[in-house]
């Protein structure tokens, strides 16, 4: 029996983690030049969040610095370069690229969190797994791909397909779940309309989503439900930090994988905790890829502090509604803090809309915004109405002509910033 499956079926995992906090804490002080640097002036044992907060923060910032400093790779791969197996860089949405590397290890210790993913979406090794992703240097579903062979599932690939070639695979090889990004099940379903195939009621019964906070979003989820007549399951992880949380049969918000990570969430102005009820920027701590740690990482996500466990039962943190955004992403308008996820949800109960566009611009000196939209006439006013009733805010609505807004099947950038700042 390994020292995993020990403490998850004898011990008390949310005491055991500080165990390992402290082994993880103990070598990198010894072997990552990262945080060795970081850490000099910090005494052990860590046993408790207070002892946990006396520890400094990790950003983005400093560690895309540090690979700038220490190019090309940065100080916080804890081993030499041979002993990494796997290469990723992050998306670049918001800034510089970090390139990470993980051993046999951690690349394993990945796969653990990603099959906790597919357990808790119903998935089995009597599933076939089909993914709808053209899989690059970003992390995606990579790591999905080695969950689902952990499993023991049947992986189904469709890298370098266009999305008609991916449907008709799917659909020809009787593929049960469905693994892309939101927008992507969203643009799948636009094509297959197109094509005149039947997903509705297709083999696909579970489609898990991530790279977006869509899959949380209860008009997005609800829509992407009824095209495809399966159940969506969401998923929340990291290049830098790993696999971390996951839907369950609830739906109504996300779990972080509290045996593999140790949450925290934050005032982002105060850096103290957040009261129950209260938003606040998302903190991580993983504690099995000693090859690529991250220590206190302020992810930039803006989610809610429940104490509360979930209806489901899971006694893992519970996120309610996921990701509310990114708290780089908020925008203030004529006073009011606008997230892109906020809009998202609401343009989503209009399922007459098949693409949208946020768009930020200066008039008479003052910051606006307005939504570009595909879809018919009827639906402009009344989604303004509502936009009006739920942001407390006049948003113009724009209807532009069929096939002009982008479609994505990575992360979708559905924003144009045209400030003047």
């Amino acid at each position: 029996m390994t020292v995993h499956q020990i403490y998850e079926t004898e011990v008390d995992i949310k005491k055991y983690r500080y165990q390992r906090l402290n082994e993880l804490l103990v070598f990198t002080s010894n072997f990552n030049e990262f945080y060795k640097e970081k850490f000099k002036d910090v005494h052990l044992p860590i046993k408790d969040l207070e002892d946990l907060r006396r520890l400094p923060f990790t950003t983005k910032k400093e560690l895309a610095q540090d690979q700038i400093d220490y190019a090309p790779l940065g100080r916080n791969h804890s081993y030499p370069q041979e002993s990494y197996i796997r290469y990723h860089q992050t998306s670049g949405t918001t800034g510089r690229p970090l390139k990470v590397l993980d051993t046999e290890q951690s690349w394993d210790w990945w796969a653990r969190c990603w099959t906790e993913i597919l357990k808790n979406s119903g998935v089995t090794k009597a599933d076939s797994c089909y993914f709808a992703f053209s899989f690059g240097p970003f992390i995606g579903f990579w790591a999905a791909h080695e969950g689902v062979r952990k499993l023991g599932a049947l992986a189904m690939p469709g890298g370098t397909m266009s999305s008609e070639q991916r449907l008709q695979s799917m659909l020809d090889n009787n593929a049960t779940v469905l693994l892309c990004t939101p927008s992507y099940a969203l643009r799948l379903a636009e094509v297959a309309a197109n094509m005149g195939l039947d997903i509705k009621n297709s083999s696909i019964r579970t489609i898990i989503t991530a790279g977006e906070p869509g899959g949380s979003v209860p008009s997005t989820r609800s829509q992407i439900e009824n095209l495809w007549g399966a159940k969506l399951y969401d998923h929340i992880g990291m290049t830098e930090m790993g696999a971390y949380g996951y839907s369950c049969s609830e739906r109504k918000g996300m779990h972080v994988n509290e045996s593999e990570f140790i949450v925290e969430i934050i005032d982002p102005d105060t850096l103290e905790h957040v009261k129950p009820g209260e938003q606040g920027e998302l903190v991580l701590t993983n504690l099995g890829r000693y090859g690529y740690p991250m220590i206190r990482y302020r992810t930039g996500d803006a989610v809610i502090y429940q104490t509360e466990n979930c209806a489901c039962g899971n006694t893992n943190h519970f996120l309610p509604g996921g990701i509310v955004g990114r708290t780089d992403d908020m925008v203030s308008i004529r006073g009011i803090n606008i997230y892109p996820t906020s809009l998202e949800a609401i343009v989503r109960e209009f399922s007459e809309v098949k693409e949208f566009r946020i768009v930020y611009y200066t008039e008479d000196e003052l910051h606006q915004v307005k939504l570009q939209i595909e879809g018919p006439e009827s639906v402009v006013k009344p989604l303004a109405k509502l936009l009006r009733e739920r942001v407390g805010l006049r948003i113009e609505v724009e209807r532009v002509e069929e096939n002009t807004l982008p479609r994505f099947e990575m992360k979708a950038k559905r924003v144009l910033d045209q400030r003047e700042i």
